[in-house]
Formats: C-alpha cells, sequence, structure tokens
C-alpha cells in the first residue's frame, strides 16, 4: 500500500464523520442557540429547559437522518473492503 492510498482512505474517513456527525450537530447547535435566546429574553436559567428538548429534538432528527447516515456508511465501508482486497 502506497502513502497516497493511505491519505485517501484517511481523507475518506474524515469526510465520513463530516458527513454522519455533522448533520446532529448542527440540529443540536441551533436547537440549543434558540432555547439560549429564549431563556435570556425570558431571564428563565432552568437547566432542563435547555437539555430535554435539545436530547428530544437530537434524538428525532437521529431516527429521520439514520436511514442516510446508514448509507453512508454502508458506502465507505464498501470502499474500505475493496481497498483491503486490492491490496498485496
Amino acid at each position: 500500500m502506497e502513502f497516497d492510498s493511505n491519505v485517501t482512505i484517511l481523507r475518506e474517513a474524515l469526510w465520513q464523520v463530516i458527513l454522519t456527525a455533522g448533520p446532529l450537530l448542527t440540529i443540536a447547535l441551533v436547537v440549543g442557540l434558540v432555547i439560549g435566546i429564549l431563556q435570556a429574553a425570558t431571564s428563565v436559567n432552568e437547566m432542563t429547559l435547555s437539555f430535554v428538548p435539545k436530547l428530544l429534538i437530537v434524538i428525532l432528527a437521529f431516527g429521520l437522518l439514520s436511514p442516510q447516515i446508514f448509507n453512508t456508511l454502508t458506502e465507505f465501508f464498501n470502499f474500505i473492503f475493496q481497498n483491503i482486497s486490492g491490496m498485496q
């Protein structure tokens, strides 16, 4: 296995991390920001008010995005297994 193929596999692995975790982290960030703005506007500073809705929305988003995440990971593992079979 040459250096260029190692770099390609590493680049693909990092891209898969972005594709799988990125949407969920973005949703959590947006929901946290909206809840933080609402808490600052209403002066209500309760921890469960920010944690529970964010948790529920991220779980719902994970359920909705799981087919897309599964497909991207399946394509990546197929790529990896094809590269493993091509090694000498």
